[in-house]
């Protein structure tokens, strides 16, 4: 195959023998520096688009999309649940009533959030059946006559208080019995009727799920505190969220997903940032040395290119020959980074080898997704940069004069 004059005096020059050995090693170096800029650069952005989509996914399967919550509240949940569920986009609407309550064991005590629920309703808005590690949802509804009422709790909670399927709990709330020195707190009995694991840390190690009865009666509660929407499109929430008073009036208030964890989500994108220029000065410093090895072949191969020239190369030409061997230099390292770099992140991801404390990174181990824009734009981005690098060289060699080059030899 007939290689392009210019490709082929650039891919002779990049494997320099002999006299010019020590070009070589440094084209090597520069090679090498890409390939490893790119690859820390592909893994940061895995590591950190995987902990967002992760922390994200868990989110949306613990919570709803949209909350919805009416002043003077909801009297008839039934018929407001199935009005919200007509709006568009709107795929799934449950009741809930969530409020704080201290929770005892004959082995512990933990403060919780009790989140009273629609066991019928409940598991078209969020994944609390899917989630069960033992019992049932529907265990929470089929209470027979004179039998406590249930609670489904996480599982770190679980362990936390020794407190497992058929146990029974006591629940301490702010409403009690009135007496003459007031209203007195008192304990309530619960049966703990399943066990659930969300693969939130958060939900697992403090949430309690409850009916809506047996909810209001604990919070002396009259109605629901509000209505969970699922949605086709979570990207879309934000604006269905925003329509809902436009539609249903000025008494309904709506909040989505994306404003409820608003800083967090944040904080995530911020960090992915920081680590992405951080990392990608790696990339920069691989191509200050392209532009060091392309300067000292340039100053080696004066008498070449003056040579070159006199036969009738134009300026063109040796600028040509100059660039391409800084591009093959960054494509090469671009490539190898790349494919390892994505490699990398396959092997972490696939066999979880970074575990983390999941009471404070709210997931178990470190997940890396590589995304494709990402990943496309960090490969373009390392060629463009290693292509800039190569302007400077370049030119100081085509502005290279022929009879003063030959005079300095």
């Amino acid at each position: 195959m007939d290689l392009p004059f210019e490709l082929f005096v650039a891919l002779r020059y990049l494997l320099a023998k002999r006299k010019q050995a020590f070009i070589s090693v440094i084209s090597l170096i520069s090679t090498l520096g890409v390939m490893v800029g790119v690859i820390a650069l592909v893994v940061a952005l895995a590591l950190m688009t995987g902990l967002q989509q992760e922390v994200r996914d868990r989110i949306l399967g613990s919570t709803a999309h949209i909350f919805v919550w009416k002043q003077g509240g909801y009297q008839d949940y039934v018929a407001e649940a199935r009005k919200l569920r007509e709006l568009p986009h709107v795929i799934g609407a449950a009741p809930a009533i969530i409020d704080r309550a201290l929770l005892q064991s004959q082995r512990g005590v933990a403060f919780i959030t009790i989140k009273g629920i629609d066991p019928a309703l409940e598991a078209s808005v969020t994944d609390i059946e899917r989630s069960i590690t033992s019992g049932s949802l529907q265990a929470l509804a089929n209470r027979e006559d004179g039998s406590l009422p249930g609670i489904l709790i996480g599982a770190d909670l679980s362990k936390e208080l020794g407190a497992f399927e058929g146990d029974v709990v006591q629940v301490l709330t702010t409403s009690g019995t009135l007496s003459p020195m007031g209203v007195l707190p008192r304990l309530r009995p619960l049966r703990v009727v399943g066990v659930f694991s969300l693969g939130l840390y958060e939900f697992d190690s403090s949430y309690g799920f409850v009916t809506l009865d047996h909810a209001r009666r604990l919070f002396d509660k009259a109605g629901v505190d509000l209505v969970q929407l699922k949605v086709d499109d979570i990207w879309a929430a934000p604006r269905i969220s925003a329509s809902i008073p436009d539609t249903l009036g000025p008494a309904y208030l709506s909040q989505d997903w994306a404003d409820t964890n608003r800083s967090l989500f944040s904080a995530l994108w911020l960090e992915k940032m920081a680590i992405s220029i951080t990392i990608g000065l790696i990339v920069m410093v691989a191509a200050l040395n392209i532009v060091a090895s392309l300067i000292l072949l340039v100053m080696e191969k004066n008498r070449d290119i003056a040579i070159l020239k006199t036969m009738g190369a134009n300026a063109r030409s040796v600028m040509m020959i100059f660039m391409l061997q800084g591009l093959v230099i960054g494509i090469i390292g671009t490539a190898a980074g790349a494919s390892l770099g994505y490699g990398i992140a396959y092997v972490l991801d696939r066999y979880r080898l970074i575990s983390i404390p999941m009471d404070v990174y709210q997931v178990s181990y470190v997940p890396f997704i590589v995304e494709p824009s990402n990943f496309v734009l960090v490969i373009v981005a390392s060629i463009v940069i290693c292509f800039l690098a190569t302007l400077y060289p370049s030119r100081q060699a085509a502005r290279l004069h022929p009879a003063q080059a030959l005079r300095n030899e």
